[in-house]
């Protein structure tokens, strides 16, 4: 099925990451995948790319979807989806890793962060 990108409208939502497979080290120099756990909350919702921000030894990780503009979307309930990128670790010391899970009552962003030690 093609779409025709003029004629469909969608949005942009970034989805709270529920859990995260990552190894407890990494080895410099090597590529390791990384892969989270999400939620999809109706058919109209689209994997579109990993939301990364880089600074200094922090990652900053959540997931993007398109959400189609459609009359006959439908509500999903406990549809669990995976999504994996490949980190190539650079340096030495550790990286900390943030993985956007949503916002709390006060509107704040909460994240899950995991601290990865990296060994020669």
């Amino acid at each position: 099925m093609q779409l025709d990108d003029d004629n469909t409208n969608f949005n942009i939502e970034i989805l709270p990451i529920e859990s995260v497979d990552i190894p407890d080290e990494f080895t410099l120099g090597e590529v390791y995948p990384i892969t989270v756990t999400y939620e999809r909350p109706s058919n109209c919702h689209v994997f579109r790319e990993f939301y990364y921000a880089k600074h200094n030894n922090e990652r900053t990780v959540a997931v993007v979807n398109n959400v189609f503009e459609q009359n006959d979307c439908v509500d999903l309930t406990d549809t669990t989806l995976t999504a994996t990128f490949d980190f190539q670790v650079t340096s030495n010391g550790s990286y900390i890793f943030k993985f956007w899970q949503g916002k709390d009552e006060n509107d704040e962003d909460i994240y899950l962060e995991i601290e990865v030690p990296v060994t020669n």
